[in-house]
């Protein structure tokens, strides 16, 4: 099937009827932006309207091809649904603008711009870019999305192709990902060559309506292999992280592989008691916009702070709920020390928040130690201060020391 696309998309021209019958996937504010003097607004309307374009492309390169099954049906062809994001959400979802989601305990683990399916059933994923900046996350983004999708369909491959607008065959980032199997690199025109073809008058009343399509399949045509509970596989990795914590481990053991599935991208691993909150404001700084944190304004401005570990990289994050306002204000670690703040998390990241919300104290002063230990000990405390100040040298006179080793740092991923 992979081999089939990279030999067979090509041959189909992103023609003006195409480019126009893609403007039907775009909202009406999107199709406003798609000519926008504003590049930052055109840039995300364009990449909406690429992705579009690739689809039906996609749409009518398979329609005499037997080795596949069919395309799952997105944007515009998708069902219109405005569903409340619940906790029991664990699955493959549609957005409310026909994006396709992969939901754990309710929140939005991946997104993926193409799914498709082959005669044997085997799900396979594309990916469109239309930009070669930030390929770095995007790696990692990939890997992770492979092992999601594997897991769900029982799948040891999943074929995977990267369509992009700009040619990034030389990117380090995509020569290897090309290494991987079943996986494929289709480079189309420019999106500025394509678009020319448009003319913004006419894209602007263009109904967004779904299609009929011998090969389009709706998501719930397409079933997982095994069961999944992502809230379960959670706490199961979190047990096991205390558990090695508690026998003493180095931390790069903490990341060592064993039997649980690889797809927990965030451990949460509780709320902290009020002296748990004082033991962290002696161990380590933190600020908000330059001004640090007491416990006493902690306690007045804020009714919760909940600590976190991304992984595989062992970054850790605080969320501290605030009194005021329905809103996390998310802490990460500093390249000074300590902790800053960084964005806050509001009820529009449903499934995260809600997460947050039930997240109750239960992190005594024994287990915060443990914590402090693993993932923030010396992270901007007075003591780690006054020795990196004796390292520096007399002669210079500028810091060169770098930032205290807590952990490998990596995305936060948007939580």
């Amino acid at each position: 099937m992979i081999e089939w696309m990279r030999t067979n998309l090509v041959t189909v021209k992103p023609t003006r009827n195409l480019s126009l019958k893609a403007t039907r996937h775009l909202r009406k504010s999107e199709k406003k932006y798609l000519f926008s003097e504003d590049i930052s607004l055109m840039r995300t309307a364009e990449g909406r309207w690429y992705e579009g374009l690739i689809y039906e492309m996609l749409l009518e390169v398979v329609k005499e091809c037997d080795l596949i099954k069919g395309i799952i049906r997105k944007g515009a062809d998708a069902p219109y649904v405005r569903q409340k994001i619940t906790q029991n959400q664990n699955g493959m979802f549609y957005s409310n603008y026909g994006d396709i989601k992969v939901r754990g305990n309710g929140q939005d683990l991946a997104e993926v711009d193409l799914m498709f399916v082959d005669r044997q059933n085997t799900v396979g994923f594309g990916e469109i870019v239309t930009s070669p900046s930030d390929l770095k996350e995007f790696e990692a983004e990939i890997i992770f999305k492979k092992r999601l999708i594997g897991y769900l369909f029982g799948q040891p491959i999943v074929p995977f192709v990267l369509i992009s607008s700009v040619d990034i065959s030389r990117n380090s980032v995509v020569q290897r990902l090309m290494k991987e199997p079943d996986s494929v690199l289709i480079i189309t025109a420019s999106c500025e060559q394509i678009k020319r073809a448009l003319n913004p008058r006419e894209i602007r009343y263009r109904p967004r309506k779904p299609i009929a399509h011998p090969k389009l399949l709706h998501l719930e045509d397409v079933h997982t292999k095994r069961p999944f509970d992502y809230r379960a596989l959670h706490d199961e990795r979190k047990q096991r992280m205390l558990d090695l914590m508690g026998n003493g481990v180095p931390s790069d053991a903490l990341t060592d592989p064993d039997e649980v599935p690889p797809i927990v991208k965030k451990v949460v691993f509780g709320a902290l008691y009020p002296p748990s909150i004082r033991l962290l404001c002696s161990r380590t700084e933190i600020t908000i916009k330059g001004e640090s944190l007491t416990y006493e304004s902690i306690m007045k401005d804020f009714s919760k702070v909940i600590v976190a570990v991304n992984l595989p990289e062992l970054k850790p994050i605080l969320y501290f709920r605030s009194r005021k306002k329905k809103e996390y204000f998310k802490m990460v670690p500093s390249k000074s020390g300590g902790f800053k703040y960084e964005s806050r998390r509001t009820p529009h990241m449903a499934g995260f928040f809600l997460w947050l919300e039930s997240t109750k104290p239960s992190l005594g002063a024994q287990m915060t130690r443990t914590l402090l230990k693993y993932f923030i000990a010396g992270n901007g405390t007075t003591e780690n201060k006054t020795k990196q100040k004796s390292r520096r040298s007399p002669r210079r006179g500028r810091n060169k020391t770098s930032s205290p080793k807590t952990s490998p740092e990596m995305p936060s991923g948007g939580q």
